[in-house]
């Protein structure tokens, strides 16, 4: 059987033997030995140096011929159209001296590869349509451990001081309570929640939009080491990788996939943040919001999540870890007003202690016909509210002090 291709010069035809199709294989499947290409684990590192995250050409073959099956065309004859995609970038990434070792490269970077074969990877990714090939992680934490009880916190980069205070004093309330706090190193809310958590020596994540050797923004540098110190960096791009605009949007979907849940603290009508919840609520996190002033347009987006029940109004660490934490374990304690002195009291007293008069003393037979009490009753309870300074008589007249 053969099949006709026109070949490179114009009007002449070639004959494609399966013996010519079987050669190219061979050859394929010897470049793919030699560059190291042999199970799942190397091909999801590849393709994620060498694809776009949730690049849709690169997911449709993935899902055909798995990561194996796809790695060998990229470095072989080329015949798919994700293949074909990606040759151009894998002729920048090899280069003269072949394809880099990224496991040496991490290692340089004192940071690690993990793959959905280990036992590290997050649980919460596979909730995601288009998951990661791989992470880059550095830091001595474990992500799977951490990543279970966690909340991504994030909100407007040009944050007001009511907002960069609300998401420190959240961040570090949830960190004390043993929540991991995630977020993207970004200025503004971001960098509150990190700095928030890691006031209390609680464990925070940042995951980034570039290469894990990239800090980025370069002023929070140092932000940066310092999490990854005691917590963890987190990036789906190899080293060298550059923050475009379209990878932050992607990297929201890992904040909120990796997470128990996601709050929003501070948030425009257009708000990148905006989105990390609505990619969280559609993969069945819970989404909390903090409200702001009605008339500060930053935190307009979050009014209105709250407004379409996109979100859960929240206004602490407690009702935080009351929406995202374990039932039973994290309940916040019902908001009450300041208590008035009659809610400490017994039936009897506080009834005579809400008609006893500041200005005008009446008699005891007065004021237990004012609370419908009998005589001796009222006497017993007055003489309590005296021993309690919450009464003072004056001969046979009775009067509440006035300090009270």
């Amino acid at each position: 059987m053969t099949s006709a291709h026109v070949g490179p010069e114009v009007g002449v035809e070639r004959v494609v033997t399966q013996r010519d199709v079987a050669t190219a294989e061979v050859a394929a499947a010897e470049v793919v030995a030699e560059r190291g290409i042999v199970a799942e684990r190397d091909a999801r590192i590849l393709l994620a140096r060498l694809a776009e995250p949730g690049d849709e050409i690169v997911q449709r073959e993935l899902s055909v011929v798995g990561y194996e099956g796809l790695a060998q065309d990229v470095l072989g004859p080329q015949r798919s159209a994700a293949a074909k995609r990606l040759g151009p970038r894998l002729e920048r990434v090899r280069g003269d001296g072949g394809l880099p070792n990224d496991d040496a490269i991490a290692a340089r970077l004192d940071a690690r590869i993990i793959t959905p074969a280990d036992s590290e990877w997050p649980a919460g990714l596979a909730d995601l349509e288009h998951p990661p090939h791989c992470l880059w992680v550095r830091g001595p934490v474990r992500l799977d451990v951490v990543c279970r009880r966690s909340v991504a916190i994030v909100g407007a980069r040009a944050a007001t001081a009511y907002g960069v205070d609300r998401a420190s004093e959240i961040a570090s309330g949830l960190a004390s309570r043993g929540f991991a706090v995630l977020s993207g190193a970004a200025f503004g809310i971001d960098g509150a929640a990190h700095r928030g958590a890691l006031a209390v020596q609680g464990i925070t994540v940042a995951v980034l939009a570039c290469g894990i050797d990239r800090p980025y923004p370069q002023a929070h540098t140092a932000l940066i080491q310092e999490i990854g110190r005691g917590g963890a960096v987190v990036t789906e791009l190899p080293p060298g990788a550059a923050p475009y605009r379209g990878r932050f949007l992607l990297r929201n979907r890992l904040l909120a996939a990796m997470s128990g849940g996601v709050v929003v603290v501070e948030a425009a009508m257009r708000s990148g943040s905006l989105q990390t919840a609505g990619r969280a609520a559609a993969i069945g996190r819970p989404v909390g919001a903090l409200p702001g002033p009605v008339t500060s347009m930053a935190s307009g987006g979050c009014h209105q999540a709250i407004r379409d029940q996109l979100a859960v109004l929240v206004t602490d660490a407690a009702e935080v870890a009351d929406l995202v934490g374990d039932y039973g374990r994290d309940v916040a304690e019902p908001a009450r007003g300041p208590e008035a002195v009659g809610d400490r009291l017994p039936p009897e007293q506080r009834a005579l202690w809400e008609v006893l008069p500041v200005r005008h003393p009446a008699t005891a037979a007065e004021l237990a016909e004012r609370a419908v009490l009998a005589h001796t009753t009222a006497f017993a309870a007055l003489a309590s509210l005296e021993l309690r300074g919450l009464a003072e008589r004056t001969g046979d007249l009775w009067h509440r002090p006035r300090a009270s």
